[in-house]
């Protein structure tokens, strides 16, 4: 599903990382941990083609992502991927249904029965009239992975997801994710500086400025 090859970042003359390579197979789930600072946001940005990078390659299925430019690297990214970041990034103006649709939305879909689905497959059904401000830190954590997952990507992206919730709430919301990713078989790449959540991935790669390793 998604190709990484001697991958390199630096801003300015600070080196991010060098050297990362990994492959994610369809369907598989990896986490990613290292210490604080040592680009694994980045890593996961660049997987998502939403930052550059100085050297290398990312092929999401076949697609070599440095090859396009920015609007066609947006239309992959809306096809193909799905992302959950820590701070959830729910849209307070709209409601819990609405933030959910908002994926096919973009690809000029509409499907109110997709997004009900997915509100009960995250256990949020009957809430989809709620305002985001209404619900709690491991309900809005739920809508965002609803959201991710609504447009059936290939690649879901999870930088953190569980990082701003208490430990009992993390676990529940880290099922969801898991069941979610499973039932749709789609690849689970996670960016978490917890043991517990690493440890329930299929493999644990650890990142530093100098590459990825096993």
């Amino acid at each position: 599903m998604l190709q990484v090859r001697d991958l390199a970042k630096r801003y300015l003359d600070t080196v991010v990382f060098t050297q990362v390579s990994l492959d994610v197979a369809r369907g598989e789930f990896i986490a990613i941990v290292g210490e604080s600072g040592v680009g694994k946001s980045t890593l996961l940005n660049c997987m998502a083609g939403l930052d550059n990078w100085d050297k290398g390659s990312v092929t999401l299925n076949g697609v070599d992502l440095g090859t396009l430019s920015d609007d066609a690297r947006a239309l992959l990214r809306r096809q193909q991927v799905g992302f959950v970041f820590q701070a959830f990034h729910v849209l307070p103006h709209l409601d819990v249904a609405q933030n959910v649709a908002l994926p096919l939305l973009l690809l000029k879909q509409h499907d109110d029965a997709r997004v009900q689905q997915m509100l009960a497959a995250v256990g949020l059904q009957g809430l989809g009239a709620r305002l985001p401000q209404q619900l709690s830190g491991g309900q809005l954590q739920r809508v965002a992975i609803a959201r991710a997952l609504v447009h059936n990507p290939g690649l879901l992206l999870a930088d953190e997801p569980t990082g701003n919730l208490d430990p009992r709430t993390a676990a529940k919301v880290l099922d969801v994710l898991i069941s979610q990713t499973r039932e749709q078989q789609a690849s689970l790449v996670l960016v978490t500086h917890s043991e517990t959540a690493a440890a329930r991935a299929d493999r644990v790669l650890h990142l530093t400025s100098t590459g990825i390793s096993a």
